[in-house]
């Protein structure tokens, strides 16, 4: 063999042994990439034992456990509940700085800052969950909510929804509009501000504070979720009269939020996961709380004395046409808010068309068919 022919046969064995490292050295990237672990923190808005809201079935301690298993410990996630790490309501600063990578609570707490955040957790008169989540998954509510965190470096999604909440507990029952006027009520959010313009002076209580003070008279009325979460408060002690209806809540979103720095460090699969696991858990939330909901209203009806009815249709009508004045107001005050109210508003008249049609059509069937 030339010497010439040798060397070409050399160099050329040179070039396709490192054009074979090259190819078998790409795997070992990904699957380095692949065996990398990340380790979190989640804080959380409520307290350490919270059904729904910090364990149990789609909660977000559930959400953790489900990342864990699905990314095969590849994403650990630390939770705490409030007070354990940072208090209640300073998980969105925790999270907007990169104190820690996620934070569990409902939007509308951020409401002071961001008053469109409101719009996803619960719009007095709005959308039921069905509609709530066909908003944010299907009709560009979601991107909305990512467009609108964005200048706080935060990556929002659902995780949980209770469903439609209770009106509340109220020690005396009411027939018109002007059992409002005066009345002493613990209620957060947008409702709140619609009772005040009926003359209730609105009282904001953080939970374990609910029950002492409508049972001792210094409130007359409190709104928490549903009867699940107020029998275990003991609420069904303080006060009888339960009305329904959920005007202010006809849904109520969990709100996961996570840091864009560390978001978009996460490879694709991890974030995937993270997306279906809290999909996942808004869905398996639902569930529950509508199964232990029925189970408790029976319970207070046949077994506590509760009486649990619908608001009279006098102030039902009054605190539509409240709300309505409300939102106009609170949208004409704010760009961002008036972009998002438009939307929700307009998607919220494409659902009701056709909820009137499929959900409200057999719903009115009755005789326990619904």
């Amino acid at each position: 063999m030339s010497l010439n022919r040798r060397n070409f046969l050399a160099k050329s064995a040179i070039a396709a042994g490192t054009g074979a490292g090259l190819i078998l050295g790409a795997p070992a990237v990904v699957r380095a990439d692949s065996n990398r672990t990340f380790n979190w923190k989640m804080t959380n808005a409520y307290a350490p034992g919270s059904p729904f809201y910090v364990q149990g079935p789609g909660s977000p301690t559930d959400f953790c456990e489900r990342v864990a298993s699905m990314s095969g410990g590849r994403l650990k996630i630390q939770h705490f509940a409030a007070g354990e790490l940072i208090p209640a309501l300073e998980g969105f600063d925790a999270v907007s700085s990169g104190l820690v990578e996620m934070n569990a609570a409902n939007a509308f707490f951020w409401s002071g800052r961001v008053p469109a955040a409101q719009y996803f957790t619960a719009v007095p008169f709005g959308m039921n969950t069905q509609g709530m989540n066909a908003w944010i998954y299907n009709g560009g509510g979601l991107a909305l909510w990512e467009e609108l965190y964005e200048p706080f470096g935060l990556v929002p999604m659902p995780m949980g929804n209770t469903g439609t909440q209770m009106t509340g507990w109220f020690r005396q029952p009411l027939e018109s509009v002007d059992d409002l006027n005066g009345l002493q009520m613990r209620i957060p959010g947008l409702a709140g501000r619609v009772y005040s313009e009926l003359g209730v002076s609105v009282r904001l209580l953080p939970g374990g504070e609910i029950f002492p003070a409508l049972e001792r008279g210094v409130i007359d009325a409190a709104e928490f979720v549903g009867p699940y979460q107020d029998r275990r408060m003991g609420l069904h002690n303080a006060a009888k009269n339960y009305y329904t209806t959920g005007w202010h809540e006809p849904t109520n979103v969990t709100e996961l939020i996570i840091n864009k720095g560390a978001w978009d460090g996460l490879p694709e699969d991890l974030q995937a996961i993270v997306r279906n696991a809290a999909q996942a858990c808004n869905n398996e939330s639902l569930a529950w709380s509508d199964a232990v909901n029925a189970d408790a209203l029976e319970d207070l009806v046949s077994n506590e004395g509760v009486i649990a009815r619908p608001l009279p249709p006098e102030i039902i009508a009054r605190l539509y046409e409240v709300t309505n004045d409300t939102l106009s107001s609170m949208a004409a005050a704010d760009p961002a808010t008036q972009r998002i109210h438009d939307h929700f508003m307009a998607f919220r008249a494409k659902y009701a068309s056709w909820a009137a049609v499929g959900e409200r059509g057999f719903m009115n069937l009755g005789d326990g068919r619904a």
